[in-house]
């Protein structure tokens, strides 16, 4: 009897560490889902693995994208992974709050949105796998990325409440957490020094690993999470006083 390939969706497929996670599942025989906003990204990566893959372009910052993604469920036949890989990030030394209310309506609202909709499709299922992509940076508050850090605290903590939420119904969910530090995508092409940069196919290495041992945090790699681990001892009065600079 063949056995029916595993199905994942990931939310923030376009590039970057979505994109590699993406290519490292198909190429594993999983059937996925993948979304993003830029549908052309999307299509070339279908048009490699036209039979594993199903595409869904939709930004989740939207009313209405969890619709898309319950579109794009459907259409890949269910679901045994969920994987949030959108989210965008920024220094902003100057406080413009049109960056910080960006980062809060993508990382906030929009996380929300998706990682909502995962869950309560996981619940209805009676299983399933959430993960969430989201940063060392929710250990402390970063005075040169207030609103990223912020929003990954918060992805942190709601994970911790779904976990929780998940135990109250009774539903065998199991909960991931992946916390990368630099990552060589994109959003760090802004001609700013980041120390520990890491290449994008590494961490989606790593991040699949972490995956399939369905751990409940994972800091990639092994520099992180020893810099992780003394961040946490700084006591606020010394924090405060760092010289981070941009």
């Amino acid at each position: 009897m063949k056995k029916t390939p595993r199905r994942a969706v990931i939310v923030g497929a376009t590039s970057g560490i979505g994109y590699e996670i993406a290519l490292l599942l198909v190429q594993e025989g999983w059937r996925l889902g993948i979304a993003g906003r830029r549908k052309e990204n999307l299509e070339a990566l279908q048009a490699q693995y036209p039979d594993q893959i199903c595409i869904r372009a939709f930004d989740i910052r939207q009313s209405g994208a969890e619709k898309e993604l319950e579109a794009l469920i459907d259409e890949l036949g269910g679901m045994d992974l969920f994987l949030q890989s959108s989210g965008i990030g920024f220094q902003n030394y100057a406080l413009d709050p049109e960056i910080e209310l960006n980062t809060l309506e993508t990382n906030g609202t929009g996380f929300a949105r998706m990682v909502t909709h995962a869950f309560r499709y996981f619940l209805q299922k009676g299983s399933g796998h959430l993960a969430v992509i989201s940063s060392i940076a929710g250990t402390k508050g970063l005075g040169i990325a207030p609103a990223y850090s912020a929003t990954k605290r918060f992805q942190n903590t709601y994970l911790d409440a779904l976990e929780q939420l998940a135990r109250m119904h009774k539903v065998p969910i199991r909960f991931t957490d992946i916390r990368p530090g630099f990552v060589a995508t994109g959003l760090l092409n802004d001609g700013k020094h980041y120390p520990l940069l890491m290449p994008p196919a590494y961490t989606a290495r790593k991040i699949v690993s972490a995956l399939h041992r369905k751990k409940r945090i994972a800091v990639i790699d092994w520099r992180y999470r020893i810099l992780v681990f003394f961040w946490r001892l700084i006591p606020a009065w010394l924090w405060k006083r760092l010289p981070v600079r941009n």
